[in-house]
């Protein structure tokens, strides 16, 4: 058996502090030390000397082509690839170079990337620029090495044209406004406050060849159709169940090449629906796990064809099993190791983290349809309200301990006490005395906290977590900001915190519910609150260039009105070109593929009537199923024609939100209407008349 030091070859394909202290002078990796962790200017000559070292010690693992790897408005990756190789000299011989310039700043055409009309198809020229707080690595597929440099990306006037960029802007906005208020409380010690950030990556695992029998998961990454198997998730012997062989081997695999490249994947378990599992990271600095989650993405998928298998990322692949999340595991810590939402054993005492909590409250309930759009996709909104997802309604768990210490605040205006976790006798001698926790867990909600950290469960598994990122720490130092502002006013400060905390709690106390987020009453009972309830991607979209948005990016320089209205306008024409795919493929399905099958076995089945009733034999039964069938059949094509008309015409509908509307208002809904007869028909007609494979034959047999 192979043995595996995960010591040794953790990072090993990382330009990390280790490497960059072995081959740089010690001057130049002072100074970019500084550049990385202060912020400084990067001197030419500095960066010139580490691309020199970075060339070399990627030609040393292979590499023959570097790239800068930069995120786009697709939600995916983007790079393009040169070679070292430079001009031959005279003798015809080939020289390997890589200046300064070169790591510092490419130029990918801008043109064919979404910009949401801030570049037209002839304005061409985009930068991308060097990230040096994200490591380098060097990536290994069937193209051989290639030396990866974390980019951000922006067009020729300025304007932020990816994902990277207005996040490491709104890092910087909530370092500066956390490091404000932790100095009001004393602390003149810590030079830095950085989000920490972990995002769980749900997935599930298919049979290749049975993947490319389904037209619907090769251009959609989702069943446009399909029939519930016998059995689904109901026993709930999935969730945590031994890890089938396959399986393993990809997990292994997956963990193998992740840690390589420094991505600390930890954990690893089946998830509740049949065929869907999980990964998990431990906690980085927000930048860098953005940037990781997208090489979990990217690996995993990878892996999976290597192993036979396909790995899908939508956020709902199968109808009527759990949809597939991210949840976000956000908290902020100091440069010096203080966990600023740790409340410690007596929250009531802890005076900055009630004050920090309260900030907090105050920004998810000021801007929670920002939060939730920062969730939205197509995906989503097949996911979101139903199966483990949260509901499209975002509100805040605390739990009993914290709840209890809000419920004091708002009622007496001061907190005397705090809920302890006590023994959990199991009733069994041998086992040990456990302590429970002070407070349970909930599932249901979209945004909970879990002891020391919040969890963001609204996120898909598709999506890149920068955008939820972007909005937690923007909305974050924007209450900071405000809790500042007025605090560094107060001639007593001791009471100007104490009024302080009491105030928030009372005026956002409606953001919290510790409930079962899922009922109907809750529903109810947050309309009754005013708590907005944006049901789909398109119903959220306007909450990123409201007034408030403009006003909360622009404070901070995170976003200009133009970037958001760009990103608003790219959001739409996303919207409506996913669900044209959908239908498309959908249309293709029936018209090609499903209802001639249905069409076949009607006629055989109608051969078998007559040849029963020559035969002087009842046929009552065949005859019933007949015109079931016929029937659904005739349902089917009518829904098809339906489809087909209103898709043709949502393309008339100029680009926009105009469009997008009609494809969620009409195209969707003739889309379910296709979709309800032919999942009967697939139960009442012979599976060897079927042309794709099952949900029982994707979900059981990987």
């Amino acid at each position: 058996m192979e043995m595996i030091n995960i010591a040794e070859i953790f990072g090993e394909d990382v330009f990390n502090d280790t490497v960059m202290q072995e081959r740089l002078p010690k001057k130049v990796y002072k100074e970019l030390r500084k550049t990385i962790d202060e912020g400084k200017d990067l001197d030419p000559m500095t960066a010139e000397v580490v691309a020199n070292a970075m060339k070399d010690w990627a030609m040393e693992k292979g590499a023959t082509h570097y790239t800068h790897w930069f995120q786009p408005l697709t939600g995916i990756t983007a790079e393009k690839h040169d070679s070292f190789i430079s001009p031959a000299r005279k003798d015809g011989t080939a020289l390997a170079e890589f200046s300064g310039k070169e790591l510092i700043k490419s130029e990918p055409d801008a043109s064919s990337f979404p910009s949401g009309g801030i570049r037209s198809t002839f304005e061409a020229r985009g930068y991308t620029t060097w990230d040096c707080t994200s490591p380098a690595f060097v990536r290994h597929d069937a193209a051989g090495a290639t030396l990866c440099i974390p980019t951000a990306f922006c067009s020729y006037t300025g304007e932020s044209l990816d994902m990277k960029t207005p996040l490491l802007r709104s890092i910087e906005a909530l370092n500066i406004q956390a490091l404000r208020l932790i100095r009001i409380f004393g602390n003149t010690t810590s030079k830095k406050v950085i989000p920490s950030v972990g995002a769980e990556q749900e997935y599930f695992l298919v049979d290749r060849d049975k993947f490319l029998q389904r037209k619907d998961l090769i251009y959609t990454g989702h069943t446009l159709f399909g029939a519930m198997p016998p059995k689904g998730q109901e026993l709930d012997d999935q969730y945590f169940g031994a890890i089938r062989e396959r399986v393993a081997g990809f997990m292994k695999n997956v963990n193998l090449e992740l840690w390589k490249l420094g991505v600390s994947a930890k954990t690893q378990h089946n998830e509740a629906a049949p065929g869907q599992h999980e990964l998990a990271p431990i906690y980085n600095d927000c930048n860098i796990s953005v940037d990781h989650n997208q090489l979990v993405m990217e690996v995993m998928k990878k892996v999976a064809e290597r192993h036979g298998m396909m790995c899908l990322l939508h956020e709902k692949p199968f109808a009527g099993v759990n949809g597939s999340g991210k949840h976000d595991n956000w908290s902020l810590v100091t440069d010096d190791g203080i966990n600023l939402l740790d409340p410690g054993k007596t929250p009531h005492e802890n005076v900055q983290f009630l004050m920090i909590l309260t900030c907090i409250l105050k920004a998810v309930d000021e801007h929670a349809d920002l939060l939730r759009e920062s969730a939205a996709n197509v995906g989503n909104d097949y996911r979101l309200g139903g199966n483990e997802a949260p509901p499209a309604i975002v509100s805040v768990f605390l739990g009993e301990q914290l709840q209890d210490v809000i419920t004091q605040l708002v009622s007496t205006g001061m907190a005397t006490s705090s809920i302890k976790g006590e023994k959990l006798d199991t009733g069994v001698s041998t086992l040990p005395y456990i302590t429970r926790d002070a407070t349970d867990r909930n599932r249901t909600s979209p945004f909970a906290f879990t002891g020391n950290k919040f969890e963001f469960r609204m996120v898909g598994s598709s999506a890149s977590i920068a955008e939820p990122n972007i909005v937690l720490n923007s909305i974050t130092a924007e209450a900071f900001a405000d809790a500042c502002d007025y605090l560094e006013k107060c001639d007593d400060l001791e009471i100007g915190i104490h009024d302080l905390i009491k105030k928030y709690a009372t005026e956002h106390q409606k953001i919290i519910f510790n409930g079962n987020s899922y009922s109907e009453e809750w529903v109810a009972e947050a309309e009754r609150r005013g708590l907005p309830n944006l049901r789909t991607m398109v119903d959220a979209i306007p909450a990123l260039s409201s007034e408030n948005s403009v006003k909360l990016f622009g404070r901070f320089g995170i976003f200009t009105e133009a970037e958001l209205k760009s990103r608003e306008e790219i959001k739409y024409e996303d919207y409506a070109k996913e669900i044209n795919i959908e239908a498309r493929t959908m249309i293709d399905m029936a018209s090609k593929s499903l209802i001639p099958a249905c069409l076949k076995y009607i006629k055989d089945l109608s051969d078998t009537v007559i040849a029963v009733k020559n035969a002087g034999y009842g046929s009552h039964a065949a005859e019933e199923n007949l015109r079931k069938i016929t029937a659904l059949t005739d349902k089917a094509h009518n829904a098809l024609v339906k489809l087909i008309a209103d898709d043709e015409e949502s393309l008339k509908i100029p680009e926009g939100r105009e469009r997008a509307e009609f494809c969620k208002e009409t195209v969707k809904k003739d889309m379910e209407n296709l979709r309800t007869p032919i999942d009967e028909l697939e139960m009442l007609v012979g599976k060897d008349y079927w042309p794709m494979p099952s949900y029982g034959d994707l979900l059981f047999e990987v």
